[in-house]
């Protein structure tokens, strides 16, 4: 039955509707997102982007940097978009960072056409500047699966946005290679085809989103800049703990992510078509996982559990490719392995946190608290691509941003006992 106010309630068809069309709409706008991310490092790579004399270290940080902006703009303004959307509704927010995405990522596709050199890095470097600034509202749509779910099924519905973007990260690539393949002279036909989808996915939005903040949301009163709320946030026991293993977590993956093109092009010799193929291998891999396997397995192991078998996969995914890559002894087949264990923890990991965080945050500031949550999700994103790279450029066997992720997949390990301690359940 709907609520007084009007918004759906959890039971309701018009929020079942309002779930399926967020996952419709994440999966258009991350096809965007798979669609441009595996181009940027070889753009930058390539005869019209960093100039051939440019020492190793600034090559790598410049690399990491195109990488990284992205989810920059989406820590300072996750919780921003999340603070908002507790104010004005989940729908407003969710169509302003579509309209941007149609923007940023066309104008993406024309610099990527018209510029070269230092001009071109620095170009593309605004454009990613806009698209995590729009990128941001991904805060907002988890707030909608925490607006439409109970807490018994929190986990489960979270995981349709990571179902999301695993389709979108399988199917992205393939169009990309598909859009070089077939317009092999314009640079710019990725960025354009990502702005197209984006475009559809704003017209669905606009046409089938329905509001779905619970009642007393826009009712709370709290500066937009809350700092004292991100400090009670953090402050929050287990939700702290939480973000903290997140934000761990996500580094790790990120210096994964953020390196795999230079590794496929620099160690396993992919040509870009293979580079493609690999990001669409991975995106599959997370989408089975989060999609199919995850979703049968929180209904019957708690979420604390899952979470340590994804940090568990983790470990080994990148334990085995730093150990492959010290030992000098590349092979295709081992790089998949380690690759599909590696998401497969992190498809585990991923909706296991955030249905947890959203599960003990007050249901008036779930915009807010995922978006913290996001924020420094998103500041490992940062660190993430930038610390990676240039790890991966300072010594001939690559071995080191794998190392390190792996390192810290350890110490998440000793933080999660600390964390199943405070929440007083048996995860055993």
């Amino acid at each position: 039955m709907n609520n007084p106010a009007g918004e759906p309630s959890k039971t309701s068809p018009a929020a079942k509707s309002a779930m399926i069309t967020v996952f419709l709409v994440m999966f258009i706008d991350l096809l965007g997102f798979g669609i441009v991310l595996p181009l940027i490092p070889r753009y930058a790579n390539a005869k019209d982007g960093i100039p051939a004399e440019t020492s190793n270290f600034v090559r790598g940080l410049a690399i990491g940097g195109l990488l990284s902006v992205f989810s920059a703009m989406q820590f300072f303004f996750a919780p921003l978009w999340g603070r908002i959307s507790d104010r004005v509704g989940r729908r407003p927010i969710l169509l302003i960072g579509l309209a941007g995405s149609v923007v940023f990522y066309g104008l993406f596709g024309l610099v990527s056409d018209l510029a070269t050199g230092w001009l071109l890095i620095g170009l593309i470097f605004a454009t990613r500047i806009g698209a995590g600034l729009s990128g941001a509202t991904i805060s907002t749509a988890s707030a909608v699966i925490a607006d439409c779910t109970t807490k018994e099924k929190r986990s489960h519905g979270m995981a349709l946005i990571g179902a999301a973007f695993g389709i979108g990260f399988t199917f992205g690539p393939l169009i990309a290679w598909a859009g070089v393949e077939l317009f092999p002279n314009q640079h710019g036909g990725p960025g354009y085809l990502a702005a197209f989808l984006s475009l559809i996915a704003l017209i669905i939005a606009y046409r089938k989103m329905p509001e779905t903040l619970p009642p007393g949301g826009v009712q709370v009163k709290r500066s937009l800049l809350d700092m004292k709320g991100l400090y009670q946030t953090l402050q929050t026991p287990t939700v702290g703990l939480l973000v903290l293993a997140f934000f761990l977590t996500t580094f790790g993956f990120a210096n994964f992510e953020g390196t795999l093109s230079l590794l496929t092009l620099e160690v396993f010799h992919f040509s870009d078509r293979g580079n493609y193929l690999m990001f669409a291998y991975i995106g599959f891999v997370l989408t089975v996982t989060q999609g199919f396997i995850y979703r049968r397995l929180v209904k019957k192991m708690h979420e604390a559990k899952l979470m340590r078998i994804g940090i568990v996969a983790m470990f080994v995914g990148l334990g085995g490719l730093a150990l492959m890559l010290a030992l000098d002894a590349p092979s295709v087949g081992g790089l998949m392995l380690a690759a599909a264990v590696c998401v497969f923890g992190f498809a585990f990991l991923n909706p296991s946190l955030n249905g947890l965080i959203s599960k003990r945050s007050d249901p008036h500031r779930q915009g807010e608290i995922l978006g913290i949550n996001q924020s420094f999700s998103a500041l490992a994103r940062i660190l993430g691509p930038v610390i990676g790279m240039i790890l991966f450029t300072v010594e001939g066997t690559h071995v080191l941003p794998y190392a390190l992720a792996a390192v810290m997949l350890a110490f998440v390990l000793v933080l999660l006992t600390k964390v199943k301690e405070l929440a007083g359940e048996n995860v055993a």
